[in-house]
């Protein structure tokens, strides 16, 4: 039994572990036959629950059995096969072991010194990742200038490229501020705006700039708005190009908008949450890398098609100490040789916490578990699903390919209208999978988003059964 305290010994420890792993095996063996969408209302998980923490420890079998009672019954299954919503956010075996192994091993990673395993396997992880996906080498920490730091998620990478753009800009003169102006296409992700705000701009100081008939960022209406704002007086000081937007997956010009940015000193990041791990596959790198070079910082999430589980979004830099003048702030209490020889990198100057959890071990666990080779496959077979699809929908007289399908999405409107595509979403829903919708310029589309590890050719084939069924 635990103890006072409720510390389980080694023994009960490997024993609960061994059950919960027999769980989630379980889980994963039965993710098929679930629907993926939960049937309960708002408020369900708490009325199931007493109000108060319990007084006195409760025995381990208790809490493995509320998984199932509790759990499960409030779950959205982003591990399905069937779940073809949003992106995926994609998780694995060895991902999940790599967290376990971090959990025991409870690292504080801010600095070298308090997890030198922490720090170098993260600097490792991240350069292995430049080679996997072709990026440039500027980004990588053994031998250059730059390096990559893993983050939460996208949207944090975003803020930190902004906050990074602005001290660059301004050298931390807040009077500097109100003249600032940046610029996102108009299907930016929100992450953009909110980054904006949260560097402590107004949301009008962020520039929307057109798109073309494919989505993507118009270099000439970027260069229109950049030269009207220096024509009053005012700052370019961030351009946000998107490689895989989230409602179209379109990739953005970046090669154009990165020499648009250098004529003009302006911060070049690049968010490509999704579409960046496409370079895995060495056939599809020229549509995701083209540019990149031009980039000040680059973003993409393992978690989503990389199979390391959320959260992990990796941000690289090409100048570190831009990223650092910006994010550096050095109290006494955290000074110590390691740090002051300028022989180390301490991950608490490339981002907003202290505290720094041991992402980079699962990272590791998933690259040496599937290596190069599972990885690309994983992303060819995501991408050719969404071809398949793509082309069945381009040869049906009801339905439109709202646009050209790429990397791991497609994007189908009917004919009829609005609420014909609503019936085509309510349909493939009804079957227990789950997409999801978006507009363009206020038409309804639906989105099946074809990247999630375990969806195979039969699960595609049932959803294009509900939508042909229904058209």
């Amino acid at each position: 039994m635990p103890d006072a305290l409720g510390h389980l010994t080694p023994d009960e420890f490997r024993e609960v572990g061994h059950e919960l792993i027999e769980w989630g095996a379980r889980y994963l063996e039965s993710l098929e036959e679930v629907p993926v969408v939960p049937s309960i209302a708002p408020g369900w998980l708490r009325d199931q629950l007493p109000p108060a923490a319990p007084e006195h420890p409760e025995p381990w079998p208790a809490l493995l059995a509320d998984l199932d009672r509790v759990i499960l019954p409030a779950i959205r299954h982003w591990q399905s096969p069937r779940f073809m919503a949003y992106f995926p956010g994609n998780s694995s075996p060895a991902a999940v072991l790599g967290e376990l192994a971090a959990a025991v091993l409870g690292q504080q990673g801010m600095l070298w010194s308090t997890s030198p395993a922490s720090t170098e396997l993260e600097q490792v992880t991240c350069d292995w990742l430049v080679s996997l996906l072709g990026l440039p080498d500027a980004f990588r920490h053994a031998g250059g200038q730059g390096g990559g730091a893993i983050q939460d998620g996208a949207s944090t990478s975003t803020f930190v490229a902004a906050v990074a753009a602005r001290h660059d800009a301004t050298g931390g003169d807040p009077a500097e501020l109100p003249r600032l102006r940046a610029y996102a296409s108009v299907d930016a992700h929100s992450s953009v705006e909110k980054g904006i705000r949260l560097a402590g701009l107004a949301p009008g100081q962020l520039r929307l700039v057109e798109v073309d008939h494919l989505r993507r960022m118009r270099p000439d209406a970027l260069a229109g708005a950049v030269e009207a704002d220096l024509a009053q007086g005012l700052r370019p000081f961030l351009v946000t190009s998107t490689v895989g937007t989230t409602s179209f997956m379109a990739v953005d010009p970046v090669a154009d908008i990165g020499a648009l940015a250098q004529r003009h000193g302006i911060w070049h990041h690049v968010d490509a949450a999704m579409a960046g791990s496409a370079g895995a596959d060495p056939a599809l790198r020229p549509l995701v890398n083209d540019g990149l070079v031009t980039a000040d910082s680059y973003c993409f999430d393992p978690h989503k098609w990389l199979l390391a589980g959320m959260d992990c979004d990796v941000l690289y830099v090409a100048d570190r100490t831009k990223l650092q003048a910006a994010m550096s702030v050095v109290p006494e209490y955290l000074r110590n040789a390691a740090s002051d020889s300028g022989e180390v990198v301490d991950f608490r100057d490339w981002g907003i916490p202290l505290g720094r959890r041991f992402r980079s071990l699962k990272l590791w666990f998933v690259l040496r578990s599937y290596g190069a080779d599972g990885l690309r496959e994983l992303v060819a077979r995501g991408h050719a699903l969404s071809l398949e699809l793509a082309s069945r929908v381009e040869a049906h007289p009801k339905l439109d390919l709202v646009v050209p399908a790429q990397l791991a999405l497609v994007c189908v409107g009917h004919r009829s209208g609005d609420d014909g595509t609503q019936r085509l979403l309510d349909a493939v829903n009804a079957t227990g999978a789950q997409v999801t919708h978006t507009r363009l310029e206020g038409r309804l589309v639906l989105r099946v988003s074809t990247g999630q590890a375990r969806t195979e050719q039969r699960h595609l084939d049932a959803v294009w059964q509900a939508i042909d069924d229904s058209a």
